[in-house]
This record gives C-alpha cells, sequence and structure tokens, in this order.
C-alpha cells in the first residue's frame, strides 16, 4: 500500500511540474522585451499583484520552519517571520510603492543611480544580489527534501535538490516574471485549498479544544521579550532585520513595479502582506494538531529534525487526498518563492552591474544577458545549498537580509523622504552600516549579547545624517565667509 501510495504521489507531482514548465513555455511566448522579462511588462491586475506579493514570503519555511520554531517556543519565537515579513510589504505598500511606481525604474538599483550615482547602485546591488543565497538556497533545500520523501529515501536530497532547481529554473529562463506571475497566481489557489483541508482535517484529528489546551500550557501565545536588555535587543533585532531589510530587495520591488498602475500597486503589496500573516498560522496550527496526536515524538522532530515534522505527520496520519493536497500546497509555496528569488538577483545584475561594465547593450542582448545570468545563478545557489546541506531553512532565510538592512535601507528611505539627503551622506552611511555589523560579529563576545543588525542600522543612521550635513554645513560656512570678505 505504501508503495502505491508513493507512486500516486509522485505521478501527481510530475503532472503539477508538467503544468507550471507549459504555463513558462506560453509566457515565453509573450516576452518580447527585458521590461516584459523583468516585471511583467507593468501590467497586472490586483488580484496578480496580491497573489505574487502573498507568494513572495509564503515559503519553504512557512510552512516547515516557522511551525517548528512555534511550537518550540512560541510567537516570541516567530518574531522575524512571519511578523517581520508581513509587515515589510505592508511597509512598502503605504510608504514606498507609490513613489517607486512613479519613477518608471526596471530594478530597485535604478533608484540608487538615480539618487545617488553609480557607485551606490553597484554597492547596494551586489549587497541585494549576495543576499539572495541563503533565501534562495533555503528553497532549493526543502526541493531535495520533498523529493527524498517522495520516494521513501530512494532518492538523496542531493539529487531532489538538482531536479528541483531545473524543474524551476525552466519555466523562469523561458517566461521571467510574467511565468512567475501566472504561476503564483495558480500555486497560491492549490496552496490556499490544500491547507486550508488539511488544518480542517488535522483539527478534527487532534480536536481543537486539545490543540486550544496545549497552546495555553506552553504559553505558545507570548510574544514580547522579557525585560532584559538582551533580551529586547534579540527581539528587536529579529523584528527588524526582514521588516526593514526586506524592503531594498529585487523580489519585492519587482512585484509593486508589475502592477498596471500606481494605487494597484500599493493596494496589492497591503493585501498580500495582510494575507500572508493571517494565512502563516495555518500551517503553526497543523503542526500544533500533530504535536497532540504524535506528542513528545513531534516535539523531539520539532528540536532535532523539524523540516521533517509536518511531512512525517501528513504521511502517517492522513489518508492519500490530504497527502496529495499537503505536497501540492508544499510545492507551490516552495516554487513560488524560489522562482521569484533566482529572477530578482539575475535582472539586477545585467541592469545595474553588466551594464556600467558593458554599457550600450540592446534590449535584445540584455535578455539575453538576464537568461543567461539566471542559470549561473541558479548553479551558484544550488552549490552553495548543497555546502550547507544540514544548515537550517529558517536560519538561512532570515540571516540573508542583514547585509540589506545595514547597507540599503537607509540611503532608500532617506532618499524618498529627505530632500537633504546627498551622495555622501548614502557612502558614509553605507562604510559605517556595513563596517559597524561586520565589526560586531567579528568580536564574538560583543556579537553574542548584542545582534550586529542594530548597532549596524543605528550607525547607517548616523552616517547618513553626518555625511550629508556636515559638507553643507562646510559650504554654507565657506560661502559665508567669502561673501564676508
Amino acid at each position: 500500500m505504501s508503495n502505491e501510495i508513493n507512486t500516486t504521489l509522485i505521478l501527481f507531482v510530475v503532472i503539477y511540474l508538467l503544468g507550471t514548465l507549459a504555463v513558462g513555455v506560453w509566457a515565453g511566448s509573450r516576452i518580447k522585451t527585458t521590461t516584459d522579462f523583468a516585471i511583467a511588462g507593468r501590467s497586472l491586475p490586483l488580484i496578480m499583484v496580491v497573489t505574487t506579493t502573498f507568494a513572495t514570503w509564503f515559503g519553504a519555511e512557512t510552512v516547515m520552519g516557522i511551525p517548528a520554531k512555534f511550537v518550540q517556543g512560541g510567537l516570541a519565537a516567530v518574531v522575524e517571520d512571519p511578523f517581520g515579513a508581513s509587515m515589510c510589504l505592508v511597509l512598502v505598500g503605504l510608504f514606498f510603492a507609490f513613489k517607486l511606481y512613479k519613477m518608471t525604474l526596471l530594478t530597485i538599483g535604478d533608484y540608487y543611480r538615480h539618487r545617488y550615482g553609480r557607485f551606490v547602485e553597484v554597492f547596494c546591488s551586489v549587497a541585494i544580489i549576495l543576499s539572495y543565497l541563503g533565501w534562495v538556497a533555503a528553497q532549493i533545500t526543502a526541493l531535495g527534501l520533498v523529493f527524498s520523501i517522495l520516494t521513501n529515501g530512494a532518492m538523496s536530497e542531493t539529487t531532489g535538490m538538482i531536479i528541483g532547481t531545473l524543474a524551476v529554473l525552466i519555466y523562469v529562463v523561458i517566461g521571467g516574471f510574467l511565468a512567475v506571475a501566472w504561476t503564483d497566481f495558480i500555486q497560491m489557489i492549490v496552496l490556499v485549498i490544500g491547507l486550508a483541508v488539511i488544518a480542517i482535517f488535522a483539527g478534527n484529528i487532534a480536536g481543537v479544544d486539545k490543540v486550544v489546551n496545549l497552546a495555553a500550557q506552553n504559553n505558545w501565545a507570548q510574544i514580547l521579550p522579557a525585560p532584559s536588555f538582551t533580551e529586547i535587543s534579540i527581539f528587536l533585532a529579529a523584528a527588524v532585520t526582514m521588516m526593514l531589510g526586506s524592503i531594498p530587495q529585487q523580489d519585492v520591488f519587482q512585484r509593486v513595479m508589475s502592477a498596471k498602475d500606481a494605487s494597484t500597486a500599493r493596494s496589492g503589496a497591503v493585501i498580500g502582506g495582510v494575507s500572508y500573516l493571517l494565512f502563516a498560522f495555518v500551517p503553526m496550527f497543523i503542526v500544533a494538531c500533530a504535536v497532540v496526536v504524535m506528542g513528545d515524538k513531534a516535539l523531539e522532530l520539532a528540536k532535532n529534525d523539524y523540516q521533517k515534522l509536518l511531512p512525517s505527520f501528513i504521511m502517517t496520519h492522513m489518508p492519500l487526498a490530504m497527502q496529495i493536497l499537503f505536497f501540492g500546497a508544499l510545492l507551490s509555496a516552495i516554487k513560488s518563492t524560489s522562482s521569484a528569488t533566482l529572477l530578482a538577483p539575475s535582472t539586477s545584475f545585467v541592469e545595474n552591474i553588466l551594464n556600467n561594465i558593458h554599457p550600450g547593450l540592446s534590449d535584445k542582448q540584455q535578455l539575453f544577458a538576464m537568461r543567461t545570468t539566471l542559470v549561473v545563478f541558479a548553479c551558484l545557489v544550488l552549490t552553495y545549498a548543497i555546502m550547507m546541506k544540514g544548515t537550517s531553512i529558517y536560519d538561512l532565510v532570515s540571516s540573508a537580509y542583514q547585509v540589506t538592512l545595514v547597507g540599503a535601507f537607509i540611503p532608500l528611505v532617506f532618499g524618498l523622504y529627505w530632500k537633504r539627503a546627498t551622495t555622501q551622506g548614502a557612502i558614509v552611511s553605507i562604510v559605517l552600516g556595513i563596517g559597524t555589523w561586520i565589526a560586531f560579529m567579528a568580536f564574538k563576545p560583543l556579537g553574542e549579547s548584542y545582534p550586529p543588525q542594530l548597532p549596524g542600522l543605528i550607525m547607517a543612521f548616523v552616517g547618513m545624517i553626518v555625511g550629508s550635513l556636515v559638507p553643507q554645513f562646510v559650504a554654507d560656512k565657506q560661502q559665508a565667509m567669502a561673501h564676508a570678505a
């Protein structure tokens, strides 16, 4: 019976993967320019902007990483994601989407060039590109795990990573962001329906009252830290890393720019962020049900091998129909995130780095370069994921955005909202922010008691103010002295 179930599951997975490839081929026939490839020709309606922003965050860590952290430490353990991640999208919608959309940019790096010049453009683009390594590697790692589970270990996780990467890469290379948007739309329908049905089924197995009692006994609803300097610092660092560090990111920017107009960009980001926060509680509830049903075995898996907790619960306590729904939902979550996060750094590299090295490329040459870069970046991420095998998916994701938090966030905010921000201010902000962050990480005792991204962010803020105002103050003084003379 077990082999029959696995064969059926594998058949459904193959059909599903072929379906997404077909969408990519269809989307590829509509790609004519780099704008089509990078931001879907700025044509998406509200419903697709919502689903694609929702899909930005709903990946492997949401289905497997966050729930396991939740049953170990309650809401306090998942402040970074989903709370910080969802608020990122809300903040983007409220304060950034409208302004950026009106500027008609292809990448977030273009903004830094227009506001501060090429040095800041290149530096921030490199930081943004590097930040994607951990994020995409987490999705590739999860794909390898899924294929290994589906084949009862007959396929190794490494082989699964390779096959999963190819499955995503092919339709993204062919169809670009248009393929990503359409597959996100389909995959989010599968995801929402699949996990909602599984949550209802899991609640019936475990008993909702027992789940509520378990949550109360373990104080899972506690979110605020203990009143100590170290605990509060750790809490704040976790909250701001994805909340603010993810704002200057190309995948978020692509979703904003792909909307058909500025109002759609703003509303889509806000609705997508709120939807993500609300629905992220569904896999948490399912894993809480698993703890009720499986007892200590579930808690042991959550602590030692949490990536297998939810799949193990589904495979051992639910019928075939629920298993098909689960793996459809899980693959939807992983593929939607990995496809967008493969595309984002590739477009940034071509637009903001390659164009500075080889200016004057035609639109056709840039389109070819974007597709080539996609393949190269996918190979790099796959290699990184294999090398980092065994690292927590949640940790791979949460560490990805510290560099953009301390290096790119302050120049973006001040450039949009402070007229006196200058190129000198942006450079000083980047140097102090990154430098302080590295210094705290290098000095272990200090970095362990005080999260390095917080002093990095503070010094980036100081650098922007001082770097912008001091040269202006000196120039005003010299001008006044010249007039006096």
